[in-house]
This record gives C-alpha cells, sequence and structure tokens, in this order.
C-alpha cells in the first residue's frame, strides 16, 4: 500500500477563504497535495506535514481532530524567512474505521517518510497519536528519546485502560518489544500529578522537568531537547490566556513566546526525526488564537530546521579534530567524566561508558547533550544527574 492512500487532499481555496496569499507566504511555496495538483513528491523534501483527523480516544475533548487544517489557515500566512524550505504538505490522514486503523496509517506514513530522511510534523488530533508515532520507530528498529512537552505524565489510572490521550504513556511502556530508552517531561505541573507517577518516573530513571524548573532557565532546555528522536507536544500544557483552545487548559503554563523558543531548540537539534502537536480544539478555541500560535510554533520549528549544524558526534567522529575534548577525574569517583564540545556550534555533549557490546544497540544514547554548566558542575566533583541517569540504565 502506497502511504497516498491514506490521505485525503486539501481544499487550498478552504484554507485561504477570502484572504489572497502572499506570492512569498508559505502556502505558495509549500508543495500541498491538492486535487489539482496530486499527491506531493517527496524526493528533495525535507519536512513533510501531515494532519490526523482522529480524536476517538481524546477524553473530553472530541472535535481536537479538525485542528489541523484552521492551523494551516495561519502557517500558510507566514513567511519563510531567512532560509529556503522544502516542504510538502501531505494532506490529512482519514481518521479509520478503528482508531487502530489510524495508528496504523500513521504509524506506516511516519516509518516511510524517515527511512527517507524526511521529518514529519504532526498536526493532530489527540495525543495518544504519540503511540502511533512510537510504533514507527518500532518499524524501524530504533531505540528513542521521547521528550513530551505536558503538563501531566499521562500514564493514566493503570487499570488497564483502553488507550487514551491520558494514558498513552502506559502504553509504550508496557509495550513489547521496547524501543524506549528514555522518557523526559518538560513542563509538569505538581497539582496535576500524584506521587506516586513522580516516584516511578524517578525509579525508571526518566527525566522530568517541573514548570517553574524550566521557565527559571530556558536555555537549559536545549540540551534535553536535545537528546530527543520524537516530541509529542500538547497544547495544555500553554497557559490559557495563550492558548485558550483545548478543554482540560489550565491558567498556568508556558507562555506562547517559551513554546515556541522550545520548540526552534526541537528545529536546531540535529538527532530529532519527528514533532507532533496535539489537542488544538477549534470550538473552545478564541478568535483561532490558539491555531495563530501553533503555526507560529511550527514556523519556529522551521526557522531551527534550516539553521541546523550537522555536528552530533557518535562514536567514529568524538574524536575527530571537530571537538574539543575535555577530561574530568573527580574525587572518590572511578569514572572520569569525558565531555565534547562542537567547534561548529560550542554545544556540549558526555560520554557514559557503555558496555562494549552494547555501544552499537546504543549508538545514539551514551553520547548525551549536556550544557556548559553541567561541565563546570563536574569540575567542582559534582557528577551530573543526567550522567548517573544514562549510566544506571548500562548497568
Amino acid at each position: 500500500m502506497e502511504i497516498v492512500d491514506f490521505f485525503e487532499p486539501l481544499d487550498l481555496k478552504k484554507l485561504h477563504g477570502s484572504t489572497k496569499t502572499h506570492p512569498l507566504a508559505l502556502g505558495r511555496i509549500i508543495n500541498s497535495y491538492t486535487p489539482e495538483s496530486g499527491f506531493p513528491e517527496l524526493q528533495g523534501v525535507d519536512i513533510a506535514i501531515i494532519g490526523v483527523k482522529e480524536d476517538r480516544n481524546s477524553l473530553n475533548n472530541e472535535g481536537c481532530g479538525l485542528a489541523p487544517d484552521y492551523v494551516r489557515k495561519y502557517l500558510y500566512q507566514l513567511f519563510q524567512g531567512p532560509f529556503k524550505v522544502r516542504i510538502a504538505d501531505l494532506g490529512n490522514i482519514r481518521a479509520g474505521d478503528q482508531v487502530n486503523d489510524t495508528y496504523f496509517a500513521v504509524k506506516t506514513t511516519i516509518a516511510e517518510l524517515i527511512r527517507n530522511k524526511i521529518i514529519p510534523v504532526i498536526i493532530g488530533g489527540s495525543q495518544d497519536l504519540t503511540y502511533a508515532n512510537y510504533m514507527a520507530y518500532e518499524d524501524l528498529g530504533q531505540i528513542i528519546n521521547i521528550v513530551s512537552v505536558d503538563s501531566t505524565f499521562d500514564l493514566g489510572l493503570g487499570r488497564n485502560e483502553e488507550i487514551n490521550h491520558r494514558n498513552y504513556l502506559s502504553t509504550i511502556l508496557t509495550h513489547q518489544p521496547n524501543y524506549l530508552f528514555n522518557y523526559t517531561n518538560l513542563g509538569y505541573q505538581t497539582y496535576l500529578v500524584d506521587q506516586d507517577a513522580i516516584e516511578l518516573m524517578e525509579k525508571l530513571y526518566f527525566d522530568i522537568y517541573r514548570l517553574g524548573v524550566v521557565r527559571k532557565d530556558l536555555e537549559e532546555v536545549e540540551p534535553v531537547v536535545r537528546s530527543a528522536d520524537m516530541i509529542s507536544f500538547d497544547i495544555s500544557s500553554i497557559r490559557q490566556s495563550d492558548a485558550p483552545g483545548n478543554v482540560n487548559v489550565s491558567p498556568n503554563g508556558f507562555y506562547g513566546e517559551e513554546a515556541c523558543q522550545i520548540i526552534r531548540y526541537a528545529g536546531l537539534s540535529d538527532k530529532l526525526s519527528s514533532i507532533g502537536f496535539y489537542e488544538i480544539n477549534p470550538a473552545f478555541d478564541q478568535g483561532e488564537q490558539t491555531a495563530h500560535l501553533v503555526a507560529q510554533m511550527i514556523w519556529y520549528f522551521f526557522d531551527g530546521f534550516y539553521q541546523r549544524k550537522n555536528d552530533m558526534p557518535d562514536r567514529q567522529r568524538k574524536d575527530s579534530g571537530e571537538y574539543i575534548k575535555y577530561v574530568v577525574s573527580l574525587k572518590e569517583f572511578k569514572n572520569e567524566i569525558i565531555f565534547y564540545k562542537s567547534k561548529k556550534s560550542d554545544r556540549w555533549w558526555m560520554e557514559v561508558p557503555c558496555p562494549v557490546g552494547l555501544q552499537l544497540k546504543y549508538e545514539r544514547q551514551f553520547l548525551v547533550p549536556c550544557s556548559y554548566r553541567e561541565y563546570q558542575a563536574a569540575c567542582q566533583d559534582d557528577i551530573p544527574e543526567k550522567w548517573l541517569q544514562v549510566y544506571q540504565k548500562f548497568l
């Protein structure tokens, strides 16, 4: 089956409405799937936009499956900025007869795009589609890190529930074979998360960051996001005043500008290979403000992507002349911690000792993105927490 069979074409006249799109706007530059032009040719494409009209597993937020075209309406009005885009819009994946049919279409499409070195940008739809995104990496046989920007962990009640947008993470954690190496939550709000869930995250050596901690120093988010293979962004993590289009929205959360900065960091990451935006509900939006914000967030992803430095180290590359190597010895600690600083971007990584027999399997995990601050901490005999968490997983 060709992936085109999963999609329905776009009605550009409906998206543009009565307004005329500027000839230099993204709506004129993106190669979109329409009845007139046919399905886009993917050769030479860097990024593919995918709408998913699926919300049957969204609790109390039905209607978010209508979001993709609302977001496109504003995205197509934006200009490409100081970069030349090579982007295709594949249209919307039709909701299948069963939700699992939609999941199959999503995972098959994403896997095919990643194989062809094309980054999917998914516009949902409900956040349980993150599970379908994850399943694409099973098809690829790739062990991955997930970063979720969310006010909760989406673990559910732990009672053999059917998958939904509030428990999809439990489905990922229990799925066999498991291809998840690390999960990171950015922006959880403590009063929305039970303490048992926090303890579980810690026992699994996952990274969780409270909203206040993230907002206090947003630059420290960059290496966290840089570790991700895929990102799932729940729009309810943004405060209601900036993104009202969600029934589960909270008065607290990220500001719109902070969300855009996080997504730009995602675009800059050489490692990231898919990203999704979920839970935008036009029925609860005010003046289509949320759709407009998500369109700008996607623009910032484009901006970051087209400024990538291609300097992520690996086993062969880390000892090349592209990096400055720092070796830190800590008192009363048997391991030295080796840091690498890119000469091209000034970004940092730290190497975590990995058994020789596992280095191929964990090729993308044992060189951990970090910040200069973590190098400074190691120089003061303070073992970086990220280093310890990954080290524990290799034992």
